[in-house]
């Protein structure tokens, strides 16, 4: 047994910079060295290792052990949805039904800001609040940049979009997985997170068009972004605060798209905006394509066209249901603990109440995994568009190759995220922002901002710090409800910058290599829009009449 340490040296501000080390090691690597992103990754985990082992005293067999059981849960569940969701997208392409589907979407509108609008944020929250782990980005990436869209618009821009449904992701998955490990009433928690999310439910489209083609760009289509954000806040709070987590986002999604394109039936801007690049980035010829003329197909291509997508949803969505994923359990999901680490770790106080053991088994569960589903759904979609089965083969393990390098990037990243919670190194981080007193609102929002940036996953920033937003909350007098939402809601805006999705974002606009380039771009939005989460919680929690929104 190897109880965690974290303030190794004595010394808070020591043990802080030393528990940063590999995160700084990878971003560095990543965002201003141009290292590719898998030696970025095999970087920052050699750093996670030499911390964990040589400052933190982790056995070295214990910190191999966690790498590798960090690696398997890369592979399943969120390298497979990678690999078959970039596999769908190549059958389509292969069979010019693709084309057709961005064809339809130009229908809608031509303007390239109302194209963002429809595609990265409410189609993209559908995906996320029935499937999440990556599933929105590589979507809704691969869509842009085949109707043209830069490789760092499409990337960047997917990436801000994925934001406001990731807290109700995987059909509430985070929210229900907070109040089950750290004992959140699941309905005040979640009512809690929707009083907190919808205000930058409103805010993200604006920023999203703010951030593709300026204020001024942006303010000529306003009446079309407020439709857009109104229509998903409104439901997001109302489903949050009277049904429950489970089909906020879906809900709020399908309302705010159905609106956008009923409002777009009525109202157009003046002025078409069809520049494919970011404002105030020159994007070289290869890089962009310009708007292709308009084309009207008949209405049994379009059916052809959009049968793999809606297939794709219905999938994605039955497979995200509880029952379904229960009973796929039920026929293989064998599961293996990891031998050497499996119930070897204490995590101690002030993390938890008392000293409690960390287990680490890996599920095989291969049947409910998205990324199945999605696979399912691919074949499917490849028979009705007559593929024959030696092609669907070849296609598969082409993709394969194509991806090969992401698969090993999210393998490491997520190696280096596990290692990180089993050594306590991240806990560490979160203790140093837990010891700011009556800024703690701000501090702690920003906590559950850094465990979605290191892990990829607002599910797992909940689990590592969700019990010590509760602790801190009820020692500083602070509703633990509010703290724990805080950490999701914060967490939200880490999304953007964690290696995982950057990977996704870069392998699904097959602009390789270029990981860098996406994180440098995203980084400042991650950073202010978190702040500003904190902030709108520091008020809750100490300014009427904002408090009267605390649910106790």
């Amino acid at each position: 047994m190897w109880q965690q340490i974290y303030d190794p040296f004595g010394n808070m501000f020591i043990s802080t910079l030393l528990a940063a080390i590999p995160v700084v090691v990878m971003l560095v690597c990543l965002g201003f060295l141009h290292i590719k992103a898998h030696i970025a990754a095999g970087l920052g985990l050699i750093a996670a290792i030499l911390v964990a082992v040589f400052a933190y005293g982790m056995p070295a067999d214990m910190a191999g052990r966690a790498a590798l059981y960090g690696g398997f849960t890369g592979l399943l569940p969120i390298g497979w949805i990678v690999l078959n969701i970039i596999f769908l997208q190549q059958l389509a392409e292969q069979n010019g039904s693709f084309k057709i589907l961005q064809d339809s979407l130009s229908g809608i509108t031509a303007d390239r800001r109302l194209q963002l609008l429809l595609i990265a944020f409410c189609f993209g929250a559908f995906f996320e609040g029935a499937a999440g782990f990556g599933t929105p980005v590589a979507v809704t990436a691969g869509i842009l940049i085949g109707l043209g869209f830069s490789p760092l618009a499409a990337s960047g821009l997917s990436l801000i979009a994925n934001t406001a449904p990731v807290a109700f992701g995987a059909l509430g998955t985070p929210v229900i997985t907070l109040a089950k490990v750290h004992g959140y009433d699941l309905m005040e928690v979640t009512a809690m997170i929707g009083r907190q999310l919808p205000l930058f439910s409103l805010m993200v489209p604006f920023w999203l068009i703010w951030a593709f083609a300026g204020r001024k760009a942006m303010m000529e289509i306003w009446p079309a972004i407020l439709v857009t954000g109104l229509s998903f806040a409104i439901p997001q709070y109302l489903v949050s605060n009277f049904i429950g987590p489970e089909l906020v986002d879906i809900i709020a999604a399908i309302v705010s798209m159905v609106s956008l394109v009923l409002f777009l039936r009525v109202w157009q801007p003046k002025k078409i905006w069809t520049s494919p690049s970011l404002k105030g980035h020159d994007v070289s010829a290869h890089e962009a394509k310009p708007p292709a003329p308009i084309v009207i197909h008949d209405r049994a291509a379009l059916i052809r066209a959009w049968t793999p997508w809606v297939i794709l949803s219905v999938f994605v969505f039955v497979w995200g249901l509880p029952p379904v994923k229960a009973w796929l359990n039920s026929i293989f999901a064998p599961s293996f603990p990891m031998a050497g680490l499996h119930n070897l770790i204490e995590k101690v106080p002030p993390v938890v109440p008392t000293p409690h053991k960390e287990s680490a088994v890996y599920v095989l569960n291969l049947l409910s995994a998205t990324g199945t589903g999605i696979l399912i759904s691919a074949i499917i979609s490849a028979l009705i568009m007559k593929y024959n089965p030696i092609e669907i083969a070849k296609t598969f393990f082409r993709t394969l190759w194509l991806v090969r390098y992401s698969l090993l990037t999210i393998v490491l990243m997520l190696a280096l995220g596990t290692l990180t919670r089993y050594s306590g190194t991240d806990t560490t981080l979160g203790l140093a922002f837990a010891n700011s007193g009556v800024f703690y609102p701000f501090f702690g929002t920003l906590m559950g901002w850094i465990g979605v940036a290191m892990t990829g996953s607002d599910t797992a920033s909940n689990v590592l710090f969700g019990g010590m937003q509760r602790v801190a909350a009820e020692q500083l007098g602070l509703s633990p409800n509010l703290m724990g939402a805080a950490n999701s809601s914060g967490g939200v805006m880490g999304k953007m910058i964690d290696a995982q999705s950057i990977v996704v974002a870069s392998t699904a606009t097959k602009w390789f290599n270029h990981e860098g380039d996406i994180l440098r771009y995203v980084f400042i939005h991650s950073v202010v829009l978190a702040c500003l989460v904190g902030l709108f919680v520091s008020l809750q929690a100490y300014v009427w009449p904002f408090t009267l929104m605390v649910v106790h």
